[in-house]
Parts: structure tokens; sequence; C-alpha cells
């Protein structure tokens, strides 16, 4: 029994070793940066999408062509798309530049946030392990049930009454 084991474990130390030897290198990430040195990256969530450009900066970050703190006045909203930056330990080291459309402002700051974490792996392929553990590269796919007919809402009913 005990020449079994032995052999068992010599057997599997042989298949560690041609496991490291057939086993191909993972290509390393190069980073995407356009002409004038920005990355780009559309960003999602609800039935808003954000269209953002990054490049090294002084940390301004434009939505829509206005500053982020007056697109975006609650400061919830405002902490949701710098949560990249803080995480990555970037805060203030880069200019954003991002484009909105549809949805609300609670689904837009989430797009920017979306937008800004795949961005920033773009420029700088190291950041994806640390957004992607921080959950900031998964696009939240949750969406507004539709309405059904002889619904108040999409599951709500009318009130009901007996008499």
């Amino acid at each position: 029994m005990s020449g079994t084991a032995t052999r068992t474990l010599a057997d599997l130390k042989d298949l560690a070793v041609a496991a490291a030897v057939v086993a191909p290198e993972v290509p390393k990430r190069e980073a995407k940066r356009d002409a004038q040195g920005r990355s780009y990256a559309t960003g999602r969530r609800k039935n808003a999408i954000a269209r953002v450009w990054v490049k090294p900066g002084k940390g301004e970050i434009l939505v829509n062509g206005k500053k982020a703190a007056q697109y975006f006045a609650r400061p919830v909203l405002r902490m949701l798309i710098t949560q990249p930056f803080l995480v990555a330990d970037r805060y203030n080291q880069f200019d954003v530049i991002c484009t909105v459309t549809g949805g609300g402002l609670s689904g837009q700051a989430g797009a920017v946030r979306h937008g800004i974490s795949r961005a920033l792996t773009y420029y700088e392929p190291d950041l994806r392990p640390i957004l992607k553990v921080a959950g900031f590269l998964t696009r939240d796919s949750r969406v507004v049930e539709r309405k059904k007919y002889g619904r108040a809402k999409a599951r709500r009913s009318f009130q009901f009454s007996k008499r």
C-alpha cells in the first residue's frame, strides 16, 4: 500500500512539472491609448450609458461639459464616481471627460464609475486586479422590471375591496 502511495506522489510531482512546462505564459495586457494619450471606455448602468475618456491631469472630472460637483449635486453620487481612483490610489492624478445619456442621476453616476474603472484598466493594465476585486469592472445588469397589464406596477396589484 505504501508503494502505491509513493508512486502516486511521484506521478503527481511529474504532473506538476509537466504542467509547468506545457502551460503557456499569460500574455501581459498592453495599455490602450489614443494619439492624445487618453484611454476610452464605455460604462453602463440601468438605462444610462457613459462614454469616458481618462488622461493624466489634476483630477478634474467633467460630465456633459459641467464639473462633477455641479452635475452630480448629491455627495453620494460624487463619492461613487471617485471610488475607482481611491481604490487604485490614483486620486487627483487623472482628468476625466465623459458624456452621459439616458437614465436618472443614480444610474448615470454608476455608468460613469463603470466607465472610469474600465478606462483606468486600459490606461494602466496593472490596476485591473485591484478594480476587479472591488467589483467596479462588473456591469450591474439590474434594470427596472416592466409594467404588466392588469397590475398597478410590475407586480403591485390594484387595491382589493370586497364590496
